[in-house]
Order: C-alpha cells, then structure tokens, then sequence
C-alpha cells in the first residue's frame, strides 16, 4: 500500500486561514453566521475555522457538531443510536456553513442538508471543505476548497487532526 503526504500542518494551517478569510470576505463579514462541522474531522476543522475568524474579527462564531448518521442513505438506522449532535444555537435565518474533511460523492453533504433543514430554516448554507477529491454523484459544490486533489475512485484520502490523532496532515493512500 502505497501512501503519499499531500498536505502537512503547515500546508494545512495555511488552508485553514485562508478558507477563513474567504468566508469572511464572502458573507461581508461575520454578522448571521454559524459553522457546523461534520463527524469526525469536520467537527476540529470547523473549530479552527472558527477559532481563526474570532482572532481575525474579534467576536467568536457560533459553532457547533452534527452528526450525520441518521440522515444517510447508505447506513442502516439502528434503534438505539445516540446522536452526538451538538448545535447549541438558532440556525434559522442565520448563514450556515457545513464544514468536512473530504467531498467525494456528495452524499454526506447531502445528509448534513437534511439534518440542517430538520432542524429550522437557515438564510443560506455554504459549504467548505479542506479536500475536494472530486467523483461527484449528486449535484453539489463546495463553496471554499482547500485543495483539489483529483484522485482515482480506488484511492483514498486520509485526514489526520492533532486533536483526534496527534498530528495533522493529510495522505493519499493506493
């Protein structure tokens, strides 16, 4: 098994910042807006995004942690699941922002839509994501794109966070 560094903490501190400021740069500053980081990894990359905009703006950003599982086509619903859901303020009318590790199908981004939407009525929800590996099933686009990283659909991409596992960067794996 081949595996490749694509990005290193650097590379990714550096994305991380920029994704920020897009996103202020974008929705005009902060006013309405909310992250929302997707299980696992979305959930630390969203909290660096936000942590990134408050040290930039001087006001912290509502942020909070959905998970997606009961709202996939692809996994079976057990009756016992307990979400770790955590969204601890009002989406409605605010700017939602989705925030994920990896895009590749588009399905999970499709079930974080639906959990968003089951839970009130946001003004608008954008989409960032550190990886765009591209393979598109359904018709979705990120917003903010930390790489592009065309990839055959046998290859993986794997995103470690210092937080979860003690370092951060990213692999591609064959």
């Amino acid at each position: 098994m081949n595996q490749k560094v694509i990005l290193d903490e650097k590379s990714m501190d550096r994305i991380i910042a920029r994704i920020s400021y897009e996103i202020i740069e974008r929705n005009k500053g902060i006013d309405d807006i909310c992250i929302i980081g997707l299980f696992s990894r979305g959930v630390e990359i969203a909290n660096k995004i936000a942590e990134k905009i408050s040290q930039v703006e001087g006001k912290n950003v509502p942020v909070g942690w959905l998970d997606i599982t009961n709202f996939r086509d692809d996994v079976k619903k057990e009756d016992n699941y307990c979400s770790k859901t955590q969204i601890p303020f009002d989406i409605n009318e605010k700017k939602v922002i989705i925030v994920d590790d990896v895009i590749f199908t588009g399905r999970s981004v499709r079930s974080a839509i639906d959990a968003i939407m089951d839970r009130g009525r946001p003004k608008l929800i954008q989409l960032a994501v550190l990886v765009d590996r591209g393979h598109r099933e359904l018709p979705i686009r990120p917003d903010f794109i930390g790489k592009n990283l065309p990839t055959s659909k046998a290859e993986k991409v794997k995103v470690f966070v210092k937080e979860r596992d003690g370092i951060n960067q990213v692999l591609i794996i064959e």
